[in-house]
């Protein structure tokens, strides 16, 4: 006997995306760091799958199905990506097809401001076709002002560590709140800082590869600043918006109740997930809800062969978004998922995870948190950031080679989901 769950009226289902990993042909930060770190790349993903063991994400050794994929030097350059950029209105009218009525995706500063203080008006009025094409086919547009690429001016003057930072990005997002003016209403001002600083400044992972504690909280602290200072000059000259930061949530989870785990988790759950929303209260409208799975305090005990793990070693996870989303509620403030997905090539757990993700989320709904949103990471197949192209986290297949798009078969099921406002569980 199944279960009909229905979803609150006004819903927002929808599909992620970013600039830099599916739009194409840009020059940033990122860009150039491509280029100079090609064979460090290709050496690390010959010893080991990559740097995520870092968050106890699984298992370090390779996954041999895509070992001659991360091994390619090919598959660091991001190029075209998707071609995001010029096949947008193919892809939404895809999400037309998917019955979705939001689309999150970002800006790229480096189009739209290419040299300080100076504006391309051509690639901002791209953007606003962009806007303007969902909105005729009834998609909420969901702006991300940065995700985690700059221009190369901006790094080439300190980056976000620069004193300046907080005013150069202010200075960006007021523009392009003025310009998009009343067809947006959500903007994420800044995805992940967290996340950002973390891989970039403390463990050097990311561009610009610093490994610093004290630079690390130098940059959180210029991208508090940044967030609050944009927050008011968004809200001045575009006072219906509702403005946010995503953050990267993690529930964590004792297995043995030792004092010192007990105290452990505390403290985790404080510093990574209270603390910065803490900081910013005020200054958020709504909670930019990013999550992927739990994290483990302690040694964890469980019998590893039988933990489900995706592509890139994660454990297969959709339970504990249910736990995370009841944690959020003592924030006092709208909930929408802006991000979670997983890597599937194959398309073997994408349905399963979002019926069973989206089961928890209903379940939460239920008691207590106030979630209005769901949008899937990602809309497709994309430039993954340092791990390069072979994670699949689409719920459309790419063929980079010829940039063909093919709808995968779990993409059909979160659409019969989105269409009704309902899910049907066994």
């Amino acid at each position: 006997m199944s279960d009909r769950l229905t979803f609150p009226k006004g819903f927002l289902w929808g599909a992620a995306t970013s600039s830099y990993q599916v739009e194409g042909n840009m020059r940033n930060e990122w860009t150039e760091w491509e280029k100079r770190s090609v064979e460090k790349r290709v050496k690390e993903s010959r010893e080991e799958s990559w740097h995520d063991s870092w968050r106890g994400y699984g298992k370090k050794e390779r996954n041999p199905e895509f070992s001659k994929e991360a091994s390619d030097p090919a598959n660091y350059i991001s190029g075209a990506a998707a071609d995001h950029w010029n096949r947008y209105e193919e892809d939404f009218t895809i999400l037309q097809e998917l019955h979705l009525n939001t689309y999150r995706f970002s800006i790229e500063w480096s189009r739209v401001e290419p040299e300080e203080g100076v504006f391309d008006q051509e690639a901002i009025d791209h953007y606003k076709a962009m806007i303007a094409s969902l909105r005729r086919r009834d998609i909420e547009p969901f702006v991300t002002i940065w995700h985690f690429w700059l221009p190369v001016w901006v790094a080439e003057s300190g980056g976000a560590l620069s004193p300046e930072f907080p005013t150069r990005f202010t200075r960006y997002a007021e523009r392009m709140a003025r310009e998009f003016g009343k067809d947006v209403t959500f903007y994420v001002t800044i995805n992940e800082p967290d996340i950002y600083t973390s891989l970039s400044y403390l463990l050097g992972f990311w561009p610009p590869e610093k490994k610093s504690v004290i630079l690390h909280f130098r940059v959180l602290h210029n991208i508090k600043e940044a967030h609050k200072k944009a927050y008011a000059a968004m809200k001045a000259v575009a006072p219906h918006a509702k403005i946010g930061i995503t953050k990267q949530f993690m529930h964590f989870v004792v297995l043995r109740k030792t004092p010192w785990n007990l105290v452990a988790r505390r403290f985790a759950d404080w510093w990574w997930n209270t603390s910065l929303v803490h900081a910013l209260e005020g200054y958020q409208d709504f909670i930019g809800f990013n999550y992927y799975q739990k994290k483990i305090i302690g040694k964890d005990t469980r019998d590893q062969t039988k933990i489900l793990h995706t592509d890139i070693s994660w454990e297969y996870d959709p339970e504990s978004i249910y736990d995370a989303l009841l944690d959020a509620k003592r924030y006092g403030m709208p909930i929408y998922i802006t991000e979670n997905g997983l890597a599937d090539a194959a398309d073997r757990l994408r349905g399963r995870f979002i019926v069973e993700t989206l089961t928890s989320v209903h379940r939460a709904i239920e008691d207590g948190a106030p979630v209005l949103g769901y949008i899937h990471w990602s809309l497709l197949d994309n430039y993954e950031l340092d791990k390069g192209f072979w994670p699949r986290f689409g719920l459309v297949h790419v063929d980079f080679a010829t940039q063909k798009r093919t709808i995968r078969p779990s993409a059909r099921l979160y659409a019969r989901i989105a269409e009704t406002n309902t899910l049907e569980t066994d």
